[in-house]
């Protein structure tokens, strides 16, 4: 299987990114024998489908949020694409609670997706009961989550009992309100997509015995010409109100390029789509209510686990919905910004708050592939790398509006340079005993460090670059918010590290350590300088915590700071510079946490290892 994140972007093609198994149907409607196609005489307008308001409030701080990110297909391992998506959704979800510290505000789902004829097929391959393959597959994707520290609220598995009654209740919905008609469809069926193709995607290669036979013209798979009777979504219902709710908030699907790209599809026709199957071709997936010879497909399926984690049919999901941010890979955008929105408004339902649209992974330049032997085994990272290492550089290097290259030298290089090296120097320097011998928090002199260049006396010391570093750092929470609301969390760690950058200069300036504890005179600004310092380190520590947990945790409890002065709402930078109390000023140090991060350059055998899935 070629791996989801490094697809092209495509139209009309099976896409399955993190797993998520959805096709796109290309094919001709043929109007059931004696029926014709029901016009529905409403007007069918953004207002008359939703049953709610478009968009939560701006400040998020003030209601609940539910991340989540696709559910994962359970025909292959996980690689390097799946962990993306589910650490981008655990960076959002961690910074929203760093904000609102409340396990009730926020909610935060993943899982896999367990239906469909490829695991039918994949199951019988391998001598198992479909059952038995979701169950083994399920299960790496779980451990590989513990094993990142992903703080999901809720798997979801597609063949729990409970997405069965909420499928089968948002296909009645559906069904209620006149939006789904029986219809045949003919065209080119490809067997191991799972899709029907048009024909400008099929072509012919020579096969077996040297005769033409026709292809899919992206995966090389044999297609065959098929027709066949299933359940049609109106789809081409929802053109306008798509486009309104689109046109009215920029940013529902971000980056912009993506909201662009969706925009330009709905310029074009908007065919019904099919949203069923033959049973007796697919029988492992979820029955059609009260029509058992058809199966309900499987990418509508998987959408709708959406709504069964918060509750979904029961009132109680109402109140997490529409405050809900998916975060995608962009092979499944179309999936993500036409059909699970129109089908939202089909049943009464305002679309998703936010589409949070990142691109792929590639390896050394290439396409992950099996057939290449470059498939990245995330498992085998997290090992090597630490699991914050790892989560630190896919959510730093990664940009969700292009793809991004992996190679094992990048990711040494950056950790030992920004993590090694500028961070845990840092925090040893102003912890070491030799320069911090009390074990103390220092006392800030506000002679030595006034509020106000301006006002420096004959016992300030303080310089122009110093200033600039107290006003980058207590800037610093607000400019990172704004990068995760705007979806660049490369651009919050970017900026973190450039004050980390700022702040060794301020004490490379300064020399602590060639200051005396013992001078009266070197005496208040030696504490200066470290009560800066360590106040810089807090604030980092503080905002690190959504991208390397465990690692924040150890730089924070090493400076004294109790589990319940991590939020953001406790931050209060440098409070005696601004003149008021510091509840840390004397405080004792917390324990040696030993080295923070440890350098990987120092044994390089492993770079020679070729690691696979």
């Amino acid at each position: 299987m070629r791996p989801s994140h490094v697809l092209p972007e495509r139209p009309l093609r099976r896409l399955r990114s993190a797993g998520v198994m959805l096709r796109v149907s290309a094919f001709r409607l043929l109007g059931r024998r004696g029926a014709s196609r029901v016009s529905l005489s409403e007007d069918f307008s953004l207002r008359h489908y939703s049953s709610g308001p478009l968009s939560v409030r701006d400040d998020t701080r003030d209601s609940r949020a539910y991340f989540t990110t696709p559910i994962f297909y359970v025909n292959a391992a996980p690689h390097i694409g799946h962990l993306y998506s589910a650490l981008l959704a655990d960076a959002l979800c961690r910074h929203h609670r760093l904000r609102v510290p409340s396990d009730a505000a926020t909610g935060f789902s993943t899982g896999t997706d367990e239906h469909g004829l490829k695991i039918q097929q994949a199951a019988a391959a391998a001598g198992l009961a479909p059952s038995e393959l979701c169950d083994r597959v399920s299960a790496q994707f779980q451990q590989l989550f513990r094993e990142a520290d992903i703080s999901s609220t809720d798997f979801i598995r597609t063949t729990e009992a409970r997405h069965r009654v909420a499928v089968q209740h948002f296909w009645g919905m559906l069904k209620a309100r006149g939006l789904l008609y029986k219809g045949l469809y003919e065209g080119w069926y490809c067997a191991s997509d799972e899709c029907f193709l048009p024909e400008a995607k099929v072509t012919r290669q020579p096969g077996p015995s040297g005769d033409l036979c026709p292809v899919s013209l992206e995966s090389g798979h044999p297609v065959s010409w098929t027709k066949e009777e299933n359940y049609i979504f109106r789809l081409s219902q929802f053109r306008e109100p798509l486009q309104q709710w689109l046109r009215g908030d920029p940013e529902a699907i971000t980056p912009e390029p993506f909201h662009h790209t969706v925009l330009q599809w709905l310029e074009e026709e908007l065919p019904d789509l099919s949203v069923s199957r033959r049973s007796s071709h697919l029988h492992w997936g979820i029955p059609v209510p009260g029509d058992d010879s058809q199966t309900i497909y499987v990418w509508l399926d998987a959408l709708v686990n959406y709504l069964t984690v918060i509750g979904y049919p029961n009132a109680e999901f109402k109140s997490w919905w529409p405050n809900t941010s998916h975060i995608i890979g962009k092979d499944i955008l179309k999936f993500h910004a036409i059909y699970w929105p129109a089908l939202l408004l089909g049943a009464g339902m305002s679309p998703p708050h936010r589409i949070y649209v990142h691109s792929h992974w590639t390896v050394c330049g290439q396409k992950m592939s099996k057939s290449l032997g470059n498939v990245v085994d995330p498992r085998t990272c997290l090992d090597r790398y630490t699991v914050d290492g790892f989560r630190y550089f896919l959510l730093r290097q990664g940009v969700p509006s292009w793809d991004c290259d992996y190679y094992d030298e990048k990711v040494v290089k950056l950790l030992d340079s920004e993590l090694a090296d500028a961070l845990g120097g840092l925090l040893n320097r102003c912890t070491a005993n030799r320069i911090n011998p009390s074990g103390l928090y220092p006392a800030f002199c506000t002679t030595c460090f006034p509020s106000e260049p301006g006002l420096v006396g004959p016992s300030g010391r303080a310089q122009a670059e110093d200033y600039a570093l107290v006003s980058a750092v207590a800037t610093l929470p607000k400019q990172v918010a704004d990068h995760y609301d705007n979806f660049q969390i490369y651009k919050a760690l970017e900026a973190v590290s450039s004050c980390v950058r700022q702040t060794n200069g301020f004490v490379q300036r300064h020399a602590p350590w060639k200051l005396n504890w013992e001078s009266p005179v070197d005496a208040p600004w030696l504490g200066t300088v470290l009560h800066v310092a360590l106040e810089c380190l807090r604030v980092f520590g503080t905002l690190l915590q959504p991208v390397t947990p465990s690692l924040a945790d150890r730089l924070l409890s090493r400076l004294g700071v109790s589990s319940t002065e991590r939020s953001l709402g406790e931050l209060h930078f440098l409070s005696r510079f601004y003149g008021h109390p510091s509840p840390f000023e004397g405080r004792r140090l917390g324990p040696e946490t030993g080295v923070l991060f440890p350098r990987l350059d120092q044994s390089r055998s492993w770079l020679v290892k070729a690691h696979k899935t």
